[in-house]
């Protein structure tokens, strides 16, 4: 494998068709792993999270093939150490990993950590690599380069990352839930259906509508006053960012319950792979006794078993509301090297 760097977004544009081709292919293939998605964390550092770093994207090839991808930034870390991190760490990226199809993975991973010990790298100590699922192929791969030349290797768990298999059947995603917790699920949407009032449920659609969907997502987002303290004026400006970015690539679910014609809850989700990626929520608390959140995810399980999702994806958190509704436990790790 011959390896590059690439260290400004703009020098990309040609590697766009080969990046969405090797990414179809890869071990790990997440939306957080789209290019565009990466260059929109990049033009705010993830809302605000880091200061201006450098990009160090590196690149491998075979010939004119393009064999793996390993979206890296220099920067000291939170423990103040020089460290190259996986571009969109740590705080608004659920799942990160490096780029690469199976039976390439080990051979990149090895050739990577050789590439990355060459003298006109900057000066980095170890590779801190947050947010990547535990049953990752990188994760081994990771392991046996880096004890190969004699660094240290550590594996911890970071977070819980609960999801939902989907049977393809509402009733049958029902009956495979805890009894006491279906009928909750089913009493609470009833109370709302059966309560006389207007109610709609719907997803953004329309482009011209995007921003102002977006702002009001955005405004029941922040009243949860931990998600107000979040939404500072660049991490707004990058969930715009986001919102645009996803509607664009043709996966965005933003989805709202209204009640009188008020909004009264919302859920901003990726609709990927056959997949739901439940990425932030939202809801006007005075609507409480009618529990718009519970009725709207209820109502998006219901949509993703009919339209044949093969997964509801909660992402990190261990909130008990998503066990409820029956998901299984599954975790991501922090991975790191020191030289």
């Amino acid at each position: 494998m011959e390896f590059k760097i690439i260290t400004h977004f703009e020098d990309l544009d040609p590697l766009a068709g080969p990046w969405d081709a090797l990414l179809e292919e890869c071990a790990s293939h997440v939306p957080f792993l789209r290019r565009e998605y990466l260059r929109t964390w990049w033009q705010t550092m993830g809302g605000g999270e880091w200061k201006p770093a450098d990009l160090l994207l590196v690149a491998a090839s075979e010939g004119e093939k393009l064999v793996g991808l390993a979206p890296l930034f220099f920067t000291d870390n939170r423990e103040g150490e020089p460290a190259l991190l996986l571009v969109g760490s740590i705080e608004v990226s659920d799942y990160l990993d490096v780029i690469a199809r199976p039976q390439d993975l080990p051979a990149f991973v090895t050739g990577l950590l050789d590439f990355l010990q060459s003298p006109a790298l900057p000066p980095w100590k170890v590779l801190d690599w947050y947010n990547i699922l535990e049953d990752s192929q990188t994760l081994p791969a990771l392991e046996s380069a880096a004890l190969g030349l004699g660094w240290s290797y550590s594996c911890v768990r970071l977070q819980h990352s609960p999801h939902i298999p989907l049977p393809g059947d509402w009733e049958t995603y029902l009956a495979g839930i805890d009894k006491k917790q279906r009928h909750e699920i089913r009493r609470k949407m009833r109370r709302l259906e059966e309560s006389g009032l207007p109610v709609r449920v719907y997803m953004v659609e329309d482009p011209a509508a995007l921003e102002a969907e977006a702002e009001a997502f955005l405004a029941l987002m922040a009243q949860d006053p931990e998600k107000a303290a979040f939404l500072t004026p660049t991490m707004r400006e990058f969930m715009h960012s986001v919102i645009r970015w996803a509607f664009d690539a043709h996966c965005l679910q933003l989805a709202f319950l209204e009640i009188s014609g008020e909004k009264a809850a919302a859920y901003l989700n990726f609709n990927y792979l056959n997949r739901i990626w439940v990425y932030n929520s939202g809801l006007d608390r005075k609507f409480n006794e009618y529990s718009p959140g519970w009725v709207l995810l209820g109502y998006l399980l219901q949509w993703a078993n009919a339209s044949h999702a093969l997964d509801f994806d909660f992402m990190r958190g261990d909130e008990e509301y998503k066990y409820r509704f029956g998901a299984v436990n599954r975790f991501i790790v922090h991975a790191s090297v020191h030289r």
